[in-house]
């Protein structure tokens, strides 16, 4: 066994298994999907701590316990049609390649569409179709979709990812939490119909992604 798959299997039997993740296969598809093909080569060394990793400016691949909790929440199956937002180099699309029928990944950064399409091809999952898009308002050509999954933490989520929901469709992100450590929350959003109800499901600390930061309103006080 290498040193990455040593790793591989550390972390799920140290960050996953520890921390509620018990879904099989996303604990399987973990233990298999090389994470450090979507990190820079001087970060492989790191690719399984248990923190994000940034890949570009401003750009993360999510601490490995959040993702597999937000994805567990969604209860995938191997029929699910899934949007990723937010892709970056590729790592969630390609583990959701491992765990549903199939994946439209959206990123709105041209360089990372790249890398992200070169390491699923390279990896042969050919379920997943990464795609050059704005990230806030999802991708409504194939539309709808079973789950949305987000790649990062939004201040809010836009109403219009309700719209590219099928009926019963899900949603998981993290919301808030962007600045000096303070954590933000997981949810899990259910479209019913005409109504998009969310819960929260547990404290999670990860990066903005850009794009779904709320723009700061500043008022002014009378002397």
């Amino acid at each position: 066994m290498n040193v990455f798959a040593d790793a591989r299997q550390n972390m799920v039997d140290n960050q996953l298994r520890p921390n509620k993740v018990t879904d099989p296969q996303i604990l399987a598809a973990m233990a298999d999907l090389p994470r450090e093909r979507f990190v820079p080569k001087v970060k492989q060394g790191i690719a399984y701590i248990d923190e994000d990793i940034e890949v570009a400016p401003d750009r993360y691949l999510m601490e490995p316990v959040v993702l597999a909790r937000l994805l567990q929440a969604l209860e995938l199956t191997s029929e699910t049609t899934v949007l990723n937002i937010g892709c970056a180099t590729g790592y969630d699309a390609a583990l959701l390649g491992r765990l549903v029928g199939s994946v439209v990944a959206i990123e709105s950064d041209p360089a990372l569409v790249a890398l992200a399409s070169e390491a699923i091809n390279e990896l042969a999952i050919d379920n997943v179709a990464v795609i050059e898009a704005p990230l806030e308002q999802g991708y409504a050509a194939q539309a709808p979709y079973d789950a949305i999954f987000i790649s990062g933490a939004v201040d809010e989520v836009p109403p219009a990812l309700a719209d590219k929901l099928t009926p019963d469709g899900r949603l998981a992100v993290v919301v808030g939490g962007q600045e000096h450590g303070i954590l933000g929350r997981a949810h899990l959003y259910v479209r019913s119909g005409d109504t998009f109800s969310s819960r929260p499901l547990f404290d999670a600390g990860t990066h903005m992604l850009p794009g779904f930061i709320r723009e700061q309103n500043f008022v002014f006080l009378p002397d």
